[in-house]
């Protein structure tokens, strides 16, 4: 009997507090990797508090937001390591070119759908 009441207070909503820091914290990670374009380090520091913070977004509209932002991460870097290689064949600039746009909009899409209360397509 103890497990089954243990599996129930899983499903019980997320107060209206906890919702509210979730939102806070999810803007400070687009913050952050917004801010990676200048420090180059504010990045990582996103990424591992999406992964440290990650369990707490479970059944929240913010699990797809940390989704986005660590997809956005990883193949973000995964593209600039190949753009610098390809610079060596002279196309490497238009690639790395390629990654910073396409990091501009995810984290600008992030954004406005974080701040219209939208969860992100995963």
């Amino acid at each position: 009997m103890t497990d089954f009441n243990e599996g129930l207070a899983m499903t019980q909503p997320i107060s209206a507090e906890r919702m509210a820091s979730l939102k806070q914290l999810t803007l400070i990670t687009y913050i952050l990797y917004a801010l990676s374009a200048f420090t180059g380090f504010t990045a990582v520091v996103a990424i591992i508090i999406n992964y440290v913070k990650r369990d707490d977004t479970a059944g929240t509209i913010y699990a797809s937001h940390f989704t986005w932002q660590i997809r956005t991460f990883w193949w973000s870097l995964l593209w600039a390591c190949i753009g610098v290689l390809l610079i060596i064949v002279g196309i490497g600039f238009l690639v790395l070119i390629a990654d910073s746009i396409w990091v501009i909009y995810r984290i600008v899409k992030g954004v406005l759908n974080w701040n219209d209360g939208k969860p992100m397509p995963v």
